[in-house]
């Protein structure tokens, strides 16, 4: 593998810093994927699927929850 310093990756044009980053952040995603839960992960998913399973119906749609950031932001734009 080359190696390249931070010095020379300053040398890249916009279009090859981009496509770089890019790169990076897609294979950064794959090995994320790859890797299991931590425990303190674990715990956090554990607790929102029984806060799910005892009221079921008190989450939002993704529609919803859309719908009130549209809301909240159209006075903004």
């Amino acid at each position: 593998m080359t190696m390249i310093t931070v010095e020379q990756l300053k040398h890249l044009s916009f279009a090859e810093k981009l496509q770089l980053v890019e790169d990076l952040w897609d294979d950064i995603a794959q090995e994320a994927a790859a890797r299991p839960p931590t425990e303190a992960q674990r715990r956090v998913l554990d607790e929102r699927l029984a806060a799910h399973q005892r009221e079921p119906g008190r989450g939002r749609t993704w529609d919803e929850i859309k719908a009130e950031i549209e809301q909240t932001h159209a006075s903004t734009v």
